[in-house]
């Protein structure tokens, strides 16, 4: 039994990221060390839906087979394309030492994007976001989403206690600027959360034992990176990120559905190399 309080960290790295954190989740329960019971989840992007799936209190391996179906989506599938890629290196050189002015800037082009009907409809998203959730309500236990307001820059944070249903919440923390729309809360319009960091581990400050699952580690421009997070931090820390195997099954493009099966069953696989370290951060 673990001594302390304990904090799941889920961070961003797209569709592949979900099934991924999903695999890597059902390895380790296949171990007898379930994360679900964490005292708090916190969700950033990919990492919300997964919190929000984990707090669903559906079983593991149901979770793990929706990753395994074949994908519903058709179409070629989303990417950041180089122009989008340039926009967001551009963004980085004006602001390397003003992380909102930099978030802002992003959440102008996620903006100008919609706009120019580069992006699906907010509906649509929406739609794809309460497809992917197998409750659409709010779980009794802590789950904290990330998102960045898309005028200001403002980072957010979403709980049941928000006032925000949970698939805006979700769609927001996974609004990717120039892939996917702003999110509309009230008078307000959100944009990813991992535009503030890759996971925000920094949420689960005051939690003993924390475990982050991410897909991507490191920060770009003022966006902060997990390590630098991590640092500093006086909880138990164990951080799992891809491993030679789990990178490969990814691939180069973290938003083609086509990648998921095989990204979830390489973060099984790869469990069963970190369940001791996750333990001994976990449970002691």
């Amino acid at each position: 039994m673990s001594n302390g309080r304990t904090a799941l960290v889920l961070g961003g790295g797209g569709i592949t990221g979900i099934a991924w954190e999903i695999g890597v989740v059902t390895g380790l329960a296949d171990a007898g060390l379930d994360l679900r019971t964490a005292d708090l989840v916190v969700g950033t992007s990919a990492g919300s839906v997964v919190g929000a799936q984990l707090r669903s209190g559906l079983d593991v391996e149901e979770l793990f087979a929706r990753q395994l179906a074949p994908p519903v989506e058709t179409g070629p599938p989303a990417s950041m394309g180089r122009g989008l890629v340039l926009r967001f290196g551009l963004a980085v050189l004006r602001h390397r030492k003003d992380e909102q002015g930099f978030r802002a800037q992003v959440g102008r082009l996620a903006v100008q994007a919609e706009a120019a009907g580069k992006t699906p409809t907010e509906q649509e998203r929406r739609d794809v976001i309460t497809a992917r959730l197998p409750s659409v309500s709010w779980p009794d236990r802590p789950l904290t989403l990330t998102a960045v307001d898309a005028e200001t820059g403002a980072f957010e944070t979403f709980t049941r206690d928000s006032g925000v249903d949970l698939v805006s919440a979700v769609a927001a923390s996974c609004a990717v600027p120039g892939v996917y729309p702003p999110v509309t809360i009230g008078v307000r319009r959100f944009v990813d959360g991992g535009m503030r960091s890759v996971a925000n581990v920094d949420l689960a400050t005051g939690y003993d034992r924390i475990v982050v699952l991410a897909p991507i580690t490191r920060g770009i421009g003022p966006m902060s990176s997990v390590d630098a997070q991590v640092t500093g931090l006086v909880s138990r820390v164990a951080v799992v990120s891809p491993d030679a195997g789990s990178r490969a099954a990814i691939g180069k493009n973290v938003l083609d559905p086509a990648a998921r099966a095989a990204s979830a069953r390489a973060g099984r696989e790869q469990a069963a190399a970190e369940v001791d370290r996750v333990r001994e951060a976990w449970a002691g």
